[in-house]
């Protein structure tokens, strides 16, 4: 990978304020950045490479799992723009430009998909149904690998799915599913106890309105929200 350096450019460098110009000079990436803020104008270049590493670092530390919900949104997404593109009176050849790219980028999409969970969009109408049974909706559920949150969430929420399918969820590290199990009046009042413990996100709260909660713990409950309404006051 070639050396990235940075350097800042002068003011008469014809370079526009706030925009980097790329160079490559001997294999060498050369990114010329323009002061923008008082903190830069005063770094010298060994300042300002460290400080393009460490924020390049942090968007590292920052990326999320590639998980179903998130390539599923951007199908979407892609979908809508070329649903615009076929809608509206483009002129032919834009139209064209355009429309072989975003179908490439769909079916990557759907590709991705199937590769998290073989034959995904089948697994989603089968979730979708109303009246989908509460075996099939554990099958499915137990089937599914731990970063189709977007299969997994809709189970969680599904009004037919069983206890026991809500326990195996309750453990999932995405929060959205985790809370759909602390609301779901399926859920069992060992599951709801456990979610109620839970220290990582405020389920207490979802469980303390779950009409399938025991007594005793929804009573600790209420006074634990009374406790906090005071200490809000």
């Amino acid at each position: 990978m070639p050396a990235l350096r940075l350097y800042v450019a002068p003011t008469n460098a014809g370079i526009s304020p706030g925009r980097p110009a790329i160079n490559i000079e001997n294999g060498v990436k050369l990114v010329s950045v323009t002061a923008t803020t008082p903190r830069e104008a005063l770094m010298r270049r060994s300042d300002l490479l460290a400080y393009a590493r460490h924020t390049a670092q942090a968007r590292e530390m920052a990326k999320v799992p590639r998980t179903s919900q998130i390539i599923f949104g951007e199908r979407q997404y892609l979908l809508r723009v070329l649903d615009s593109i076929e809608r509206t009176e483009t002129p032919i050849k834009q139209r064209q430009y355009e429309q072989q790219p975003l179908e490439r980028l769909i079916y990557a999409r759907t590709q991705e998909l199937n590769r998290i969970n073989p034959d995904w969009d089948s697994r989603i109408s089968t979730v979708l149904r109303p009246d989908v049974a509460p075996e099939e909706l554990d099958r499915l559920a137990r089937e599914a690998p731990e970063e189709d949150y977007f299969l997994l969430r809709l189970i969680s929420e599904h009004p037919r799915t069983g206890a026991e399918t809500l326990t195996l969820l309750a453990a999932h590290p995405y929060a959205a599913i985790r809370e759909n199990v602390a609301r779901h009046p399926n859920a069992s009042a060992k599951t709801l106890t456990e979610l109620s413990r839970d220290r990582s996100q405020p389920l207490w709260y979802l469980v303390a309105f779950n009409p399938s909660t025991p007594k005793a713990l929804r009573r600790q409950l209420e006074r634990q929200i009374k406790q906090a309404g005071r200490k809000r006051k």
